[in-house]
């Protein structure tokens, strides 16, 4: 690749594909942390006509970013379970 295409011609990484349940867009979003990945995901979903979002951020850190990235989808359908749509009041 030269050095004017890694200059001008970079294009930005598509967006991950969100993760569907229960009406709810899930897009997992680890962050790094000591010694590994911490959960964190962004649970998104329309309502009325808007579209509210939820940052769940968890203490539990994983060694490897798809662990993390595994353990935040689950998280947040637990999330998604257990609160419904108080989950973005």
């Amino acid at each position: 690749m030269s050095l004017l295409s890694r200059l001008f011609g970079k294009s930005t990484p598509k967006a991950p594909d969100p993760i569907l349940h229960k009406e709810c867009r899930i897009f997992p979003e680890p962050v790094a942390a000591s010694g590994g990945y911490r959960v964190t995901a962004r649970i998104e979903k329309d309502i009325a006509g808007q579209t509210k979002i939820h940052l769940l951020q968890r203490a539990d850190t994983c060694a490897s970013l798809q662990e993390a990235t595994d353990l935040s989808t689950a998280k947040a359908k637990q999330a998604i379970d257990q609160l419904g749509d108080a989950l973005f009041v």
